[in-house]
């Protein structure tokens, strides 16, 4: 909005635990700056944020979405907001990732009632790992049992003094007290620390307050915003949203305290800050793709850099290729707005880019500016998919590719060792959603299962195998024998097939066959016909025959050999070990570490962290596959966990012979058909 400079527009993400009051202070800054003619809410499925299907059946955010308002008070200038609202559930935690990597700041939620939770402490970390300016919203005043005193200590407790309070609530509970122009007894106390913070952001404003001077209000201010972007300090406002009760003293907060797209420039891919003046290139980064139902596909971006207008050329860096911006937008829910230029700050919606994806980064032409590529959370659910009915094969794929392209913390891939088509995410909630919202756009039904383990087989002693490979049915026959030492491969060995042949006993051109059939035994191993790995082979003697020997002779020989050896070699199975790390509240501790001991996890460490406890474990991922269901029911939606691949390790015995019965079935069922 070309009436507004860059200096007064506050770019900030909403964050915080699901239910802590996000979308609610959303709904009411839209309706207090007249964005929506009427106050809506998640509760009765009328919220303007929350408008997509699956957010108003599940009354939660699914998605970050960006939001458009300007606020004109009496006597001060007009301040510009773009708001980007984000999920709180865990299971939706890339989106969060993704809105705050193009924010200039958090607003951090949190419900007097509750407190500091698992999805507080989430977002938390995401603040911190990017070094962002943050302040805190206490929600929920209007609730019984709402403790603002308690909230804000146990809030310094874990997160130190740099939370410091600037509006709260009133003796009457019908309004807030702003601390920077308050003269009561509690503002004036909480002003004199604020003082401390204010100075602490510059050696000038530190040398007047040592000499005994006050600070003027705009020192005050401007110091405080100063610490702001160091991260120094953290102010704490408190609203009721619902009866629109502090809307006015954080909205005043955000323009004195918050930063501006001047003061946070955004940094390529180097490292280097993007210059955010209106005159300078234009640069802007992708980090959502949104099907819109009447505009069509929409490409959005935050523009750090420059100014872009409507229906002119940029180029892609990523790409190398050109793009027309057409139409311009800014989106507030489902209703898109028409713009004829879009700056710093400000985050569009380009419709119909032929290609530009995720990640990509917008810039003028003649320039190549990259941004560093947003980093995802890891998949920690997995479920098989297949067609509910026959045929929908082709019409899977693409409803699957689509609703990975919708949300990238999504995987689709086909497990080649398993042979199944898996989809991957955050957790259970989330993929439950992609499948209803690919069955209402793809017409395509799917059944979600357990998937297989990928277990491997190896050895763990020496073991000799042998086998004469000889038929004879008239005309050429076929003969080769191949003796052959299996044992576990030595760490750090690079060939896994030695040649120990010594003379001639088998020609040397027949060990490429040799090897083949090698390859073709490991495969299926000897324990429950799983791959095998880590093991070393040497063929060390054989016979040929000048006539009847061939490569597909000695292919078959190797292979029987294979099978052979590897039964007196001590063969063991090996199951895939997760690395999870679980964050929970205290008072489930016990609770989860015996669920893990259960599920033969293995505790590696317990730590206090933010206020949480976290818990590392190693647990065995036939164990985990419905972990994220289990852990919301078992902390009532207070745990997280996440989980990385560590190693395989053998199946302990009375395990493996589950798992061995199970396969010799299997292959008697797929023998019979």
């Amino acid at each position: 909005m070309k009436d507004i400079p860059v200096a007064d527009v506050r770019n900030f993400a909403l964050v915080g635990h699901t239910g802590s009051g996000k979308t609610t202070l959303l709904d009411s800054l839209l309706f207090k700056l007249g964005v929506n003619d009427r106050l809506g809410s998640s509760a009765d499925g009328t919220s303007f944020a929350d408008w997509t299907d699956e957010e108003k059946a599940r009354k939660i955010s699914v998605w970050a979405k960006p939001f458009d308002a300007v606020w004109r008070p009496k006597g001060r200038k007009p301040l510009r907001l773009v708001m980007l609202d984000t999920p709180g559930y865990a299971d939706f935690h890339g989106q969060v990732v993704a809105a705050t990597t193009v924010a200039d700041a958090a607003v951090m939620t949190i419900d007097a009632t509750s407190g500091i939770q698992v999805g507080t402490v989430r977002a938390w970390k995401r603040c911190e790992a990017i070094q962002m300016p943050r302040a805190i919203v206490i929600t929920g005043m209007d609730k019984e049992n709402a403790d603002f005193d308690g909230t804000v200590a146990a809030l310094q407790e874990v997160w130190g003094p740099r939370c410091e309070v600037i509006t709260y609530p009133a003796a009457d509970g019908k309004s807030v007290v702003d601390v920077l122009s308050s003269q009561d007894a509690k503002s004036e106390e909480i002003r004199s620390r604020l003082t401390d913070a204010a100075a602490e952001s510059s050696d000038e404003l530190i040398e007047k307050v040592l000499n005994g001077d006050a600070l003027t209000a705009d020192e005050l201010s401007s110091g405080l915003r100063a610490s702001v972007l160091q991260e120094k300090f953290i102010p704490i406002f408190t609203v009721m949203a619902k009866q629109s009760i502090g809307l006015d003293e954080f909205l005043l907060g955000l323009a004195r305290l918050m930063p501006s797209p001047l003061d946070r420039p955004g940094k390529d891919a180097d490292g280097n800050p993007i210059n955010p003046a209106a005159d300078a290139p234009f640069v802007a980064q992708v980090f959502r793709s949104v099907n819109d139902p009447f505009v069509g596909q929409l490409t959005m971006a935050r523009v750090w850099g420059g100014t872009v207008r409507e229906k002119s050329e940029v180029f892609n860096a990523q790409k190398g290729a050109k793009e027309n911006t057409g139409t311009l937008y800014f989106s507030n829910g489902k209703r898109q707005d028409t713009v004829p230029e879009a700056s710093a700050g400000d985050i569009i919606a380009l419709a119909k880019l032929k290609n530009t994806d995720l990640n990509d980064t917008l810039c003028s032409p003649g320039t190549s500016v990259k941004t560093a590529p947003m980093v995802f959370p890891q998949p920690v659910v997995f479920f098989a998919v297949t067609p509910k009915n026959q045929g929908d094969e082709d019409k899977l794929g693409q409803g699957l590719q689509r609703v990975a392209a919708d949300d990238p913390t999504i995987e689709v891939k086909r497990n080649d060792e398993t042979h199944e088509l898996i989809i991957a995410g955050i957790g259970d909630v989330q993929i439950d959603t992609a499948m209803e919202r690919m069955k209402a756009r793809s017409k395509v039904e799917v059944n979600l299962s357990v998937p297989k383990v990928a277990y491997k087989e190896t050895v763990t002693a020496k073991g000799e195998g042998h086998y004469k490979h000889k038929k004879q049915s008239g005309g050429r026959g076929q003969y080769g024998e191949v003796y052959l030492r299996i044992e576990p491969k030595p760490e750090g060995a690079e060939n896994w097939f030695v040649d120990g042949i010594v003379g001639t006993c088998i020609p040397r051109n027949f060990l490429p066959a040799i090897e083949k059939g090698l390859v073709d035994g490991m495969l299926k191993g000897a324990v429950a016909g799983y791959p095998v790995v880590d093991t070393m082979i040497t063929v060390y003697d054989g016979s040929y025959h000048e006539v009847d020997s061939s490569e597909i002779a000695f292919k078959i020989a190797a292979r029987a050999a294979f099978k052979d050896g590897m039964q007196k070699a001590k063969p063991v199975l090996l199951e895939p070990i997760m690395t999870v790390r679980v964050t929970i509240p205290g008072d489930f501790m016990g609770d989860c570490t015996g669920d893990l001991n259960h599920k033969r996890g293995r505790i590696l460490g317990m730590e206090s962290e933010d206020g949480m406890q976290v818990i590392v474990a190693e647990v065995p991922q036939a164990e985990i596959f419905k972990y994220s269901s289990e852990l919301r029911s078992m902390t009532g939606g207070r745990g997280s966990f996440e989980m990385e691949f560590a190693r395989y390790d053998v199946v302990p015995s009375n395990v493996a012979q589950k798992i061995i019965a199970e396969a010799a079935k299997n292959k008697a069922e797929e023998e019979d058909e």
